[in-house]
């Protein structure tokens, strides 16, 4: 086997968290046979990526080399790893393999996306074995902030690879499988692990992490005193967290309604797929207007400040008829992802102006983390004995950081970013080759590449304004009238306090009268001129340099 090779390339996930998309590939040079774990999005903002609905994972290199791809297969249900399957599927339409929970979620994206549902194949945990090409892939449960999160065994001709997916150390997690130490070191002990791909998302935490379960007692005496209608929101996909709450309302004498198309397709995904039982009886929103607020609880999406969700439009009015009142309790149960402060400090302000009291996690009282902090990680290094570590699912700093805890105990590491091949077949790793691993934008309905230049102009616009100048002209190539100005996102008077369009509108005509036929006859030497007036002229006026669009419309001879 010495022209054979094992191969892992991170095309997204790897100095970001989210957008996971991590390919292996095991064969000779250039020929490997490949399989793709994850395929998720990340989520834009308003400063880098104004108008933009989801950012994908570039997937030009993987779609070049489809031949080769054998599978897909996908950890859990979370956007960061599922998002883009639905977006990006089309153009690799390779089979997937999911657990039951994953794959209900799976099917209900594959069914908006008219894509086959049977596309979708649902695999059962460990002993189940799926063969694609050269690998043989297992799901490990592990415990997270969703149900039926898995770890993958992915044994190779060369070794075995342990992908750890994101998880926790948490034996109780309320909803789903806990963390299990003996059936984790018996994996270890079965064959030797190679490689260890591992989560890195709270690497800086050194606190043991806490289970889930520890949030009982704390938020069931929260509702418990509350004396208005309680709110809550979390991330919809925490379906633990919603029992918990849920229980501790039901405890409390409240009727439950969920509100938010997410929060309500997750607890569906889960009591089809059997992982969620027993979930107290909800009503609808029309039911909860006619319920006392005392005896009343929302559980609601928005946790991260999302201006469509609920929790943002309860705050700014009424959501569905409901509204809240001086009184009221609104909870976070739920930690803020950096990036989102500013939207969740506006509902949080929001409500407080209605005289509603606000409630944050309180230090980790009303949360906790789904991913592993320092401790758990280096017990997962130790259960799991690896050759290799390789970091994955964090910004650089904790992957670089990670690689330094790997050293420190004597286990081969190095970072390895978005597009960064590795070969991992002998004893270290080594980056081999960089591939082009950027991004892509889902804009409304349509895919656009991230250097297309189309966020970069709405971006410029956003900053500078726009300024549009319209020119028409007559058969013998002669202006037909003045030169005439519309302006967006530009102030309408200058710091002289004219109409400054009137001003530009005046300068561009008469340039025009001045102009010789040869330049009035050339189209792109006419608007790289007017433009660069148009450009002078807002400078002195307003200070700025704005987009500028030159539109020559000529009459045609007859």
């Amino acid at each position: 086997m010495s022209g054979e090779r094992l191969i892992y390339l991170p095309l997204g996930g790897a100095g970001e968290i989210g957008m996971n998309a991590y390919v292996y590939g095991y064969g000779p040079k250039g020929r490997e046979r490949l399989i793709l774990v994850d395929l998720g999005v990340a989520f834009p903002d308003m400063d880098t990526s104004p108008g933009v609905d989801l950012i994908l994972p570039d997937i030009a290199w993987l779609e070049a080399n489809v031949s080769r791809l054998e599978a897909i297969f996908i950890t859990h249900a979370h956007e960061d790893h599922i998002g883009a399957l639905a977006h990006l599927w089309e153009r690799l339409q390779k089979p997937v393999y999911m657990r039951k929970f994953t794959a209900t979620i799976g099917r209900m994206k594959f069914e908006e996306a008219g894509h086959p549902k049977d596309a979708i194949t649902t695999v059962a945990a460990r002993p189940e074995v799926v063969k694609a090409g050269p690998f043989e892939v297992q799901f490990v449960p592990v415990s997270h902030s969703i149900p039926e999160s898995s770890a993958l065994i992915i044994d190779t001709p060369l070794g075995r690879i342990v992908h750890s997916g994101d998880f926790k150390r948490d034996a109780t997690p309320i909803v789903g499988e806990g963390w299990d130490d003996a059936m984790l070191s018996a994996i270890a002990a079965e064959r030797p692990v190679k490689a260890l791909m591992c989560d890195s998302t709270n690497v800086f935490s050194t606190h043991e992490g806490r289970s889930e379960s520890t949030l009982k007692e704390p938020l069931s005496e929260l509702i418990k005193g509350a004396g208005g209608m309680v709110v809550a929101t979390t991330f919809a996909s925490n379906v633990a967290r919603l029992k918990t709450l849920a229980e501790a309302a039901k405890a409390a004498d409240r009727s439950i309604c969920l509100l938010g198309r997410a929060m309500k397709r997750m607890v569906s995904a889960a009591e089809i797929s059997g992982v969620l039982k027993d979930f107290p009886r909800t009503i609808t929103p029309e039911e909860a207007l006619e319920v006392p607020r005392r005896n009343l609880m929302l559980i609601v999406t928005g946790s991260q400040g999302e201006r469509r969700a609920a929790s943002a439009q309860l705050a700014r009015g009424k959501y569905l008829g409901i509204e809240m009142k001086e009184g009221d309790l609104f909870l976070f149960s739920s930690k803020t992802i950096p990036g989102n402060e500013r939207g969740v400090l506006t509902i949080m302000n929001g409500l407080s102006e209605k005289g509603v009291d606000v409630q944050d996690d309180a230090g980790g009282k009303y949360h906790v983390s789904g991913h592993a902090n320092r401790p758990d990680l280096e017990h997962a290094h130790r259960i799991f004995l690896p050759d290799m570590l390789l970091p994955m699912h964090g910004e650089h700093r904790h992957l670089r950081e990670h690689m330094r805890i790997a050293h420190a105990s004597g286990i081969a590491s190095v970072v390895a970013t978005n597009g960064m091949m590795v070969d991992i077949s002998g004893d270290e790793p080594k980056v081999v080759e960089y591939i082009d691993a950027g991004r892509s934008y889902l804009d409304g309905s349509v895919i656009i590449g991230a250097m297309d230049g189309i966020v970069r102009d709405r971006i410029r616009m956003a900053l500078n304004g726009r300024v549009m100048v319209t020119v028409l002209m007559d058969e013998d190539d002669r202006p037909l009238g003045d030169a005439w100005v519309e302006l967006s996102g530009l102030p309408p008077r200058g710091k002289t306090g004219r109409a400054w369009a009137e001003v530009l509108e005046s300068e561009l005509t008469d340039y025009l009268e001045a102009a010789s036929r040869k330049l009035l006859a050339d189209d792109d030497k006419l608007s790289e001129a007017m433009t660069k007036i148009a450009r002078q002229v807002a400078m002195e006026e307003i200070g700025k340099k704005p987009e500028v669009t030159v539109v020559i419309s000529r009459l045609a001879a007859e």
